[in-house]
């Protein structure tokens, strides 16, 4: 069994074997965590990205991590744009089954997540968290750290409200 933790930082300065970006599906880069992780890991990220695109919503695809070192590994998930339909939780939790999928695949120990979905996309905080949680305790996988990033005070008490429930 991972164990399972949350902080408040930055995703890109975490010790981990692999990090998640909540991208989009062209994976050549955007605005929030996904920015901040392009910027952080070089030119070669969006390169790697560009040419292992599309990635569907719910979905995860791997590239190097660049000059992110520590860390080995950029898992691209692209998350749901929040309109409130019903299949938007579910493509949120594929989001992270995939994700630890993907990293079971690259033998990755550790992992940091970001709220995905929460930023630009717009899917409620407390949700989101409380999914992320309850999907990460569910599914299976040979990590032995999962550490959800938060990049501000709301997301970090979401996230540890989630885990501590």
């Amino acid at each position: 069994m991972a164990t399972i933790e949350v902080v408040l930082g930055d995703i890109t300065e975490q010790r981990v074997d692999a990090i998640v970006t909540a991208a989009n599906e062209s994976l050549l880069g955007g605005g929030g965590v996904d920015g901040a992780i392009h910027r952080a890991a070089g030119p070669g990220l969006a390169e790697a990205g560009a040419a292992i695109a599309p990635c569907d919503p719910g979905d995860a695809k791997a590239t190097p991590a660049f000059d992110l070192a520590p860390v080995q590994h950029v898992i691209h998930t692209v998350g749901p744009v929040w309109t409130g339909d019903d299949g938007e939780a579910d493509t949120l939790a594929s989001c992270y089954r995939r994700c630890l999928q993907v990293a079971d695949e690259l033998r990755a120990s550790s992992i940091a997540f970001p709220a995905i979905a929460t930023g630009v996309y717009g899917f409620p905080t407390d949700q989101a968290a409380r999914i992320a949680v309850a999907t990460i305790r569910a599914t299976p996988t040979n990590a032995t750290r999962i550490t959800f990033v938060a990049f501000d005070e709301a997301t970090h008490h979401a996230l540890i409200t989630a885990l501590a429930g």
